[in-house]
């Protein structure tokens, strides 16, 4: 099957039209498209409306989990509601099923938060602004397990906005990094595991990485792969294959 994904449009009042002749001929290319976040400036239901304008009535099925940059003005549900009035399924905890040509592509989706990787992150330990910090990645964590624990398909991709692993964001500054992601998100993907995981946010990065355990990893912001999308083809395991 063939998976079409991108993130960090950052789209504004003024981007009308800017993806849509791309779009309109995806299904050549792809059987669905992912969008890992950050699809607004910032965050406000009119830049929200452009964005619902560029993906709706597209030829394949569209998931999205939002970004930070969406959340900025704090209308992250309404802006959530109207993609989802619009065709596209907005996931934050939550999982989607989609029958493909390929077979069926679950996507469990989360937008995720930072606080670093292993040997050189966050704790919860101290104040209780650092212990907010750390817990809210941990229950993104724990929501994308329940994600993926639900889905029973051919083929499994997380789809998160911050980033699982420290690999694809080289590139970036190491002093920024535990605002880039965290590896409680890689936890959940290898453990079930996923086939795939995908990601936004970091703009500097590089696109390939892979996790501990061997998920291929890949950064669609959209600064990093330069084009309305990056295209990745995915083969279900046969029966008792490994991962």
């Amino acid at each position: 099957m063939r998976i079409a994904a991108v993130g960090d449009i950052h789209l504004g009042e003024d981007s009308q039209g800017m993806l849509r002749p791309a779009l309109l001929r995806l299904a050549e290319h792809a059987d669905v498209l992912l969008l890992a976040g950050d699809l607004t400036r910032h965050g406000s239901l009119s830049e929200a409306r452009v964005v619902a304008d560029e993906f709706s009535g597209l030829p394949v099925p569209v998931a999205a989990v939002l970004g930070n940059h969406d959340h900025h003005s704090d209308r992250q549900d309404d802006i959530a509601a109207l993609l989802t009035d619009t065709g596209v399924t907005v996931l934050e905890g939550g999982s989607a099923t989609f029958e493909l040509p390929g077979g069926t592509l679950g996507v469990a989706g989360v937008k995720g938060f930072g606080g670093g990787f292993a040997g050189k992150c966050a704790s919860r330990f101290g104040e209780r602004e650092m212990k907010d910090f750390v817990e809210h990645t941990m229950a993104s964590a724990d929501r994308l397990r329940e994600a993926l624990a639900e889905l029973d398909t051919d083929v499994v991709v997380a789809l998160t906005h911050y980033s699982p692993i420290a690999g694809t964001l080289h590139g970036e500054p190491p002093e920024i990094h535990p605002f880039l992601g965290s590896y409680l998100l890689c936890e959940p993907i290898d453990a079930l595991p996923a086939d795939l995981a995908l990601h936004g946010h970091a703009h500097f990065g590089c696109e390939h990485g892979v996790t501990p355990g061997g998920v291929r990893v890949r950064n669609v912001a959209q600064p990093v792969i330069r084009a309305a999308y990056a295209t990745y083809s995915l083969a279900p395991q046969p029966a008792g294959a490994p991962g």
